[in-house]
């Protein structure tokens, strides 16, 4: 189920409109599609397991793993950020913030980053997990704040861009785009390239600024809004945007996938699609979650459609991760999928415990794919090819 996000006198009347949707046409809803047997030729073992904290609640909260050197860094709802030895699973450190976390981590120069769900920023030590610092903005955070030099750049949900200095927390420079009365649950991360950080946002737009002054660059309307109702509206940009490059790729809900020049914002190519999720590349080929379940793989000079995998319909499919020659996504059933790059194959799946929910991107280092669940269950799985 999608979660929505709405503001103001808005918000009873759309819970009133989705209650009697959901009433009328609950007959008419396709339910997930049921895994099917696969010659699965992979086998998947788990390296290690831990939990960081949570409990199985359908918030949308932009918690994921990430890594830097050989450690990687988590969070959970419930407060608690910890470090660990990425191949072994071993502890260096926690940290328990006693805050409802809703973004992150970001990491970078020696920081860790995570947002909470009341709209404030905690900086942490990288190597001992201490804080350094802690402000309030000025909504929610719901995806990872960006790392770079002496900047810190996060979304809030109320379309708000902050531009913070990396040594206090304070305020160096600001931006903002409207946002529509209904909107998805989930914000873009901003993406951070050389002297440029780069956001997708509600309204269907893609806007660069420049890092040090947060002065627009470009603008580019990507999905601009279309359709009589407000749903028919939902343009979000929600998902990760992908560099390769001095290409920008992003795909939008209701929207379209789309190419875009780094340096002027000018698009190269786009085609109709539906994603909430985002894009992963691997060489010429860009993947796409759509919001319908399917995976999609496209010729990146011009967005033509190379095969489309539909098998897991409805089942929530997180964006995807490349691992070597594999695309890999997570479900709603906390299971995790290999796909073949090349053909969309199935290669193989393997559950995670308890059958929890994985809203979010896995992630892939050194041949590794680390999974967390909506639990706050985090997982290390490796697949090798059958002998």
């Amino acid at each position: 189920m999608m979660n929505f996000k709405v503001s103001g006198r808005w918000a009873l009347a759309w819970l009133l409109v989705f209650a009697l949707v959901a009433c009328d046409s609950d007959k008419d809803v396709e339910p997930p599609a049921a895994l099917v047997s696969i010659n699965s030729k992979l086998a998947v073992d788990r390296v290690w397991r831990a939990k960081v904290g949570g409990k199985d609640r359908s918030l949308r909260l932009g918690l994921a793993p990430v890594i830097e050197g050989n450690l990687l860094y988590a969070a959970g709802p419930e407060g608690v950020v910890t470090a660990f030895d990425a191949p072994s699973g071993k502890v260096r450190w926690k940290t328990a913030t006693k805050l409802p976390l809703a973004g992150g981590p970001g990491v970078g120069d020696g920081v860790v980053l995570v947002g909470t769900g009341d709209g404030q920023l905690v900086a942490l030590d990288a190597a001992t997990g201490k804080q350094r610092w802690r402000i309030r903005l000025s909504g929610e955070v719901l995806s990872a704040p960006a790392v770079s030099g002496q900047m810190v750049v996060v979304r809030t949900v109320d379309g708000r861009v902050h531009g913070l200095s990396l040594e206090d927390g304070h305020a160096v420079w600001a931006n903002e785009e409207p946002v529509p009365k209904l909107t998805l649950r989930g914000v873009s991360r901003p993406l951070i390239i050389g002297d440029m950080v780069v956001c997708g946002f509600d309204n269907g737009k893609v806007t660069a600024y420049g890092l040090s002054s947060g002065d627009v660059l470009w603008e580019t309307a990507v999905s601009p809004p279309h359709g009589k109702t407000e749903i028919e509206r939902l343009v979000d940009i929600d998902g990760e945007l992908v560099v390769s490059g001095r290409d920008l790729f992003v795909a939008g809900f209701q929207g379209r996938v789309a190419m875009i020049a780094l340096d002027s914002g000018q698009i190269w190519w786009s085609r109709e699609a539906s994603s909430y999720r985002g894009l992963a590349i691997k060489g010429d080929v860009v993947f796409m979650t759509s919001a319908d379940g399917s995976v999609t793989a496209l010729k990146r000079r011009d967005g033509t459609p190379l095969w489309t995998q539909d098998k897991m319909a409805r089942r929530g499919l997180t964006a995807p991760v490349i691992v070597g020659d594999s695309v890999v996504v997570g479900d709603f059933q906390g299971y995790v999928h290999w796909l073949d790059a090349t053909t969309g194959d199935l290669l193989g799946r393997a559950p995670t415990d308890k059958k929890k929910r994985i809203s979010n991107v896995p992630l892939a280092a050194n041949g590794i794919v680390y999974v967390q669940n909506d639990a706050g269950e985090l997982f290390a799985l490796r697949a090798q090819a059958k002998k």
